[in-house]
């Protein structure tokens, strides 16, 4: 099989804008986290100046004890959302390059067969038994293949739900104990 120039150079083209669309996404996905960052450090600051304010005002050990327990609840909560926003900017990202991933094994696989079904029609007299055992092993490592990306999946999404779930669990865990102080 004989590449013409035409192909070489749609070849790189497509090669090029994928490369291009990869890049932004990821260069999306940094600006998302930095935003994140961004916001957050303002969000603690803010926090940081009414807490040493409240602190600066308390009037006896009582009163510190309770800002102290006040504190702590919405302390959780941020630091939850800010895991959880974290955790969506990098599955948001990751799913992209992986639908991407995806989608290039298909077009190879679909080119592979075509490559091979030409190469059956062409193969010699005699050599039936051989080319239908490499078919046999194609489609047996094709299927191993499928088998591993829906595990993978399938594990990715159990261990989101169960981040979700301990998340929640944190916050409502937190919030007896602030209300007991």
């Amino acid at each position: 099989m004989t590449l013409t120039p035409e192909q070489v150079i749609a070849a790189n083209k497509a090669n090029l804008e994928t490369l291009v669309g990869l890049t932004t996404k990821a260069f999306s996905g940094v600006e998302q986290l930095i935003e994140l960052n961004l916001a957050a450090a303002k969000s603690t600051l803010a926090d940081s100046h009414k807490q040493t304010s409240a602190t600066l005002s308390v009037k006896d050990a009582q009163e510190l004890l309770a800002l102290q327990a006040s504190l702590f609840q919405p302390l959780a909560e941020k630091a939850v959302a800010y895991n959880r926003h974290l955790v969506e900017i990098a599955t948001g990202t990751g799913s992209h390059f992986q639908e991407h991933v995806e989608s290039k094994m298909a077009e190879a696989q679909k080119a592979f067969h075509t490559m091979m079904d030409n190469a059956t029609k062409n193969a010699p007299a005699g050599s039936e038994s051989a080319v239908a055992a490499f078919k046999t092993a194609v489609a047996a490592g094709n299927n191993a293949l499928e088998s591993v990306q829906k595990a993978v999946k399938q594990a990715t999404d159990v261990a989101e739900s169960n981040y979700k779930n301990m998340a929640a669990t944190a916050v409502n865990a937190g919030k007896p104990a602030a209300k007991k102080r």
